[in-house]
């Protein structure tokens, strides 16, 4: 189903149709709703182009679990013991 808006909610939110697009796209990639890559082609941008706009906006591109983050401390100790 297309989501259609308006020219004047574009004009009172200021944005061209491009920009939107953008902005929509961001934002359902920070919170989570859209993957890096299906997201980038919402916003009609490359992979590059839209990892620069995540960039720019502060919005990371990548956010570790806490199970990714305790298997990375357990490796880190056990590292550790080793040397």
């Amino acid at each position: 189903m297309p989501l259609t808006l308006s020219d004047e909610v574009l004009k009172q939110a200021g944005l061209t149709e491009q920009e939107a697009r953008v902005e929509f796209a961001c934002h359902l990639f920070d919170t989570g709703k859209l993957a890096l890559w299906p997201a980038a082609q919402l916003a009609g941008m490359t992979r590059v182009e839209f990892e620069d706009e995540l960039n720019q906006r502060r919005i990371p591109i990548y956010r570790m679990t806490l199970e990714e983050f305790q298997s990375d401390l357990k490796t880190l100790r056990e590292l550790g013991r080793l040397q």
